[in-house]
């Protein structure tokens, strides 16, 4: 017997995927990360490998420019003097973002938090290994805009990721993909009753 389109679409997605959907997004999430983070750690090799460190080289005038910094605080080069804490907060972000995973069944959240685990990765990588020593590294930053402070590939990872997360967020889907008013608000027929 058919089901009108309607009411099969509900169903649908109320439905959750079957269980080889979920290893394929969290493979997604995982493939994202690992090549954001590869991206990332291998821009930063090029521009230790070419660039003298405070060097700067016009891209697009001045309006893109590759500045050589190491960073040992935060965006702007806050909390320099708390670099144990900022890799505290990545290795908690890191941990967090993998827990998250498991409950992750929309591409979206997929790609959201495969974005976010590159970023966090990348600059964790740095902060754990580069110098001066383990778990205060320094960050190598290096893409300039103007006005703006001095980042790295892993940087624009977080940035549209978290913004990409604002977005799934403030339109009420959670990490399963449906919108949270329906999993919030009573069925119908309980709702008739009271």
């Amino acid at each position: 017997m058919d089901q009108d389109p309607a009411a099969r679409a509900e169903h649908d997605a109320r439905t959750p995927p079957p269980r080889g959907a979920h290893r394929v997004l969290v493979a997604l999430s995982l493939g994202i990360a690992l090549l954001g983070a590869g991206l990332d750690q291998l821009t930063k090799a090029v521009v230790q490998d070419t660039m003298e460190l405070g060097q700067t080289i016009d891209v697009i005038g001045s309006a893109l420019q590759w500045h050589y910094i190491l960073n040992s605080g935060a965006a702007f080069s806050i909390g320099t003097s708390v670099t144990w804490l900022f890799t505290i907060i990545m290795a908690v972000v890191v941990i967090y973002v993998v827990t998250l995973l498991r409950k992750v069944r929309s591409v979206w959240w997929a790609i959201a938090l495969g974005g976010l685990l590159a970023g966090a990765t990348g600059n964790l990588i740095d902060r754990l290994f580069r110098d001066p020593s383990f778990g205060m590294g320094h960050v190598v930053d290096f893409i300039a805009v103007p006005h703006f402070a001095i980042f790295n590939v892993a940087d624009s990872f977080v940035v549209c990721s978290m913004i990409g997360i604002c977005v799934l967020l403030f339109r009420g889907i959670g990490l399963d993909g449906l919108p949270t008013q329906e999993k919030e608000s009573p069925p119908a027929e309980e709702a008739g009753d009271a």
